[in-house]
């Protein structure tokens, strides 16, 4: 059962989230009333996930975020505030918090951002098994991950190191489907827009790399990712 830290100052909607998410959520539920207790909480026994208030007494929740940053860079933490403008989101996000919801918000939506961040969070702290090959061959270039160079012919290629990990990627997935979502999550921590837009970019350039040999290809597959063909 995951532990949720909740630092919110009105009791009423405080006793209402804690009674929803243990209910609903099947989670611990810890209410806090103001920052200080909050912190104080948090720094005795170990949480999940935290959601804080913005307007609190005696810390606000945007330093109460920061302190707990402080002790713990990982945790999920949502931000609630009845304010919606830009500026409080920037800082927010800024301060490490991984989302943010605007009061009034509907406890269904609360519930379903938790679920997304404890997943997401979860998959981070999976251990991957460990990959011990590094370099491959491509049709008729050789690819040598460490080194961050492809050759062929006597001639090379050196790539950046995002080219690299984007390869390498490719190719244990060779003539199999790299999804978007993992590629991103693994190279760029993160699978927003403006990533994947940098994304396309490096794809392209490895497609212009391995021109040369027809018989090479990176091929999109359409609502999925990508794909290294070797024929």
């Amino acid at each position: 059962m995951s532990k949720i830290l909740l630092a919110e100052d009105d009791p009423n909607l405080g006793d209402i989230l804690k009674e929803y998410l243990e209910l609903k959520g099947k989670f611990q539920v810890t209410l806090c009333t103001d920052g200080e207790e909050a912190l104080r909480v948090f720094n005795r026994e170990p949480f999940d996930l935290c959601i804080l208030d913005v307007m609190m007494p005696k810390k606000d929740g945007f330093t109460l975020g920061k302190d707990i940053r402080k002790v713990n860079d990982t945790i999920p933490i949502i931000f609630a505030t009845a304010k919606g403008m830009m500026e409080d989101k920037t800082i927010a996000f800024g301060l490490g918090g991984d989302d943010y919801i605007t009061k009034p918000f509907r406890v269904e939506e609360l519930l379903l951002r938790i679920n997304a961040l404890l997943k997401r969070s979860a998959n981070k702290e999976q251990p991957e098994p460990e990959e011990t090959v590094t370099t491959f061959e491509i049709g008729e270039y050789f690819f040598d991950y460490m080194s961050q160079v492809i050759k062929r012919k006597g001639e090379q290629q050196k790539l950046s190191t995002k080219e690299a990990e984007l390869l390498r990627m490719l190719c244990l997935k060779k003539n199999d489907v790299l999804t978007r979502e993992e590629a991103l999550l693994k190279i760029w921590h993160d699978d927003n827009y403006f990533n994947g837009r940098s994304m396309d970019v490096f794809l392209s350039k490895l497609r212009k790399y391995l021109k040369e040999d027809p018989n090479v290809e990176i091929v999109n597959v359409h609502g999925k990712g990508y794909k290294l063909l070797i024929s």
